[in-house]
């Protein structure tokens, strides 16, 4: 028995400047945290060679065509585990629809698994999270950018820069992480969401929006340097105003709700908001000055709030057997 865990992620500054369409042509780059909500992965070996899956339905199959679960079907298929298996997937959060990274999360944690599964260990995060967008990408045709499955690969609070010739990763001192996981608060807006139509605009108006996209990764790039400075304060006003560039990547990512929520964050004393992932609903992510926390939660008392700080490491095993 293998099980895996993996982290779930928040970003700040970048998002949609990691698309390929867009980053091989003028780079990209993206400011994001892992945060200590995870995805669980549990593969275990049967004695027949039935293939077993439990996660929010059962399967009971014969062959990896079979597998309705998409990600599970295509991890399989890239790793070349055929038969005889059972998977488990666990969640600490609603998996879908929350922003915060869960199915990317659920890939590099999958893949971890099954190739430990298979006796392949040591995997560099680089290559666990490159094997998780050819899953994602390649295989399924989603249309995404790449930093989710960096980040759930890495953890920690780092800087990925995008080009043609690939990704490189940074990272931030302790100091800077442990403050920046001080301020940051999360709120489920109640509203859980599809990306994909959102995901798939976005995608299409790329061109029409590299002007935005521009600005938005010299804003993420201007983001990193506040943060080796310690100008935390500055970082936070830099989430508010990338936030406000997002809303006009695609038609969905905001509706009247979500501008309600935002405008009650912004009451609390919020100096940066935006809302995770692709926008639409999920989670909205507050960043405050030191000390603010107490009355952005007064303020926001109706919201479910959950819990959350930094998480140093990526994905790995916690338990083989």
């Amino acid at each position: 028995m293998i099980v895996t865990r993996t982290p779930l992620r928040v970003s700040f500054l970048g998002g949609g400047t990691d698309f390929p369409e867009f980053y091989n042509e003028h780079g990209g780059a993206v400011l994001s945290t892992a945060i200590d909500k995870y995805i669980y992965v549990v593969v275990k070996k049967r004695f027949d060679e039935k293939i077993i899956l439990h996660y929010t339905k059962t399967e009971t199959l014969d062959s990896v065509d079979e597998i309705e679960h998409d990600i599970i079907r295509e991890c399989m298929r890239l790793v070349g585990v055929e038969k005889g298996i059972e998977i488990t997937t666990l969640a600490d959060i609603p998996s879908e629809g929350t922003g915060l990274g869960s199915s990317s999360s659920l890939t590099v944690g999958l893949l971890l698994a099954l190739y430990t599964y298979l006796g392949i260990e040591n995997i560099p995060p680089e290559l666990l999270a490159e094997d998780a967008c050819k899953v994602e990408i390649d295989m399924m045709g989603k249309a995404m950018g790449i930093q989710d499955p960096y980040i759930a690969s890495y953890g920690g609070l780092r800087m990925f820069t995008y080009d043609k010739d690939g990704v490189d990763a940074s990272h931030f001192r302790r100091r800077i992480r442990k403050q920046v996981g001080n301020r940051i608060l999360l709120f489920y807006s109640g509203v859980t969401r599809q990306a994909t139509g959102i995901l798939d605009e976005q995608k299409e108006r790329i061109s029409a929006n590299a002007e935005t996209l521009e600005k938005m990764l010299e804003m993420a790039i201007m983001g990193k340097v506040f943060l080796d400075g310690e100008q935390y304060d500055d970082f936070g006003g830099l989430i508010k105003k990338s936030w406000e560039m997002k809303k006009t990547l695609a038609s969905n990512i905001t509706n009247d709700y979500l501008t309600d929520i935002v405008a009650d964050a912004s009451s609390a004393g919020a100096i940066g908001y935006k809302i995770c992932g692709a926008g639409g609903g999920g989670f909205l992510l507050i960043y405050c000055q030191d000390g603010g926390q107490d009355n952005i939660r007064k303020v926001m008392s109706k919201y479910q709030e959950l819990p959350v700080k930094v998480e140093e490491q990526g994905s790995k095993i916690i338990y083989q057997e």
